[in-house]
């Protein structure tokens, strides 16, 4: 079957990771960010690259900007876009260095990132200190504080 004639029939057009990566990018609150290895961790599936070789191919399909490196730097060829959007929603950057290629700001990791608390009715972290501890200096490319992921109430459901 064409993606066209499954569009027309009512039916997703992207592969079934691709939907599940996307359930997780919606529930990530305004001014909040998650990295490609915490979304992974929180699907129990893939790994930072797979999530974003799928946000890459068809992340225009959520709030893309709330899905991020570990090290907080902005998406290369998107930095104003998102900046517009992490502006917008009140995200914490941290200010550029005059040494920082273009003085383009970065996400301040340690307070934009997410754990999952609060995304299934538990209020609890869902904002200011209860972000994932762990990357106020960027974490590893997987993503640390993916623990926290797994402990947030019914966030495998």
């Amino acid at each position: 079957m064409s993606e066209e004639s499954g569009a027309e029939q009512g039916l997703s057009t992207y592969p079934e990771y691709a939907e599940r990566v996307f359930e997780v990018a919606e529930l990530i609150p305004p001014g909040r960010v998650m990295t490609y290895g915490d979304v992974a961790e929180w699907l129990e599936e893939g790994g930072p690259r797979q999530v974003g070789r799928v946000m890459a191919l068809y992340g225009d399909a959520v709030p893309w900007w709330r899905v991020v490196r570990a090290d907080g730097r902005l998406l290369p060829g998107h930095e104003l876009r998102a900046l517009d959007h992490y502006r917008a929603e009140g995200t914490p950057l941290r200010t550029a260095s005059r040494a920082s290629e273009g003085h383009v700001p970065r996400l301040d990791m340690r307070r934009a990132r997410w754990d999952g608390a609060g995304a299934h009715g538990d209020d609890a972290g869902a904002h200011g200190d209860g972000a994932a501890a762990g990357d106020a200096a960027g974490g590893d490319a997987a993503g640390s504080g993916g623990a926290a992921l797994r402990q947030a109430p019914g966030a495998h459901t």
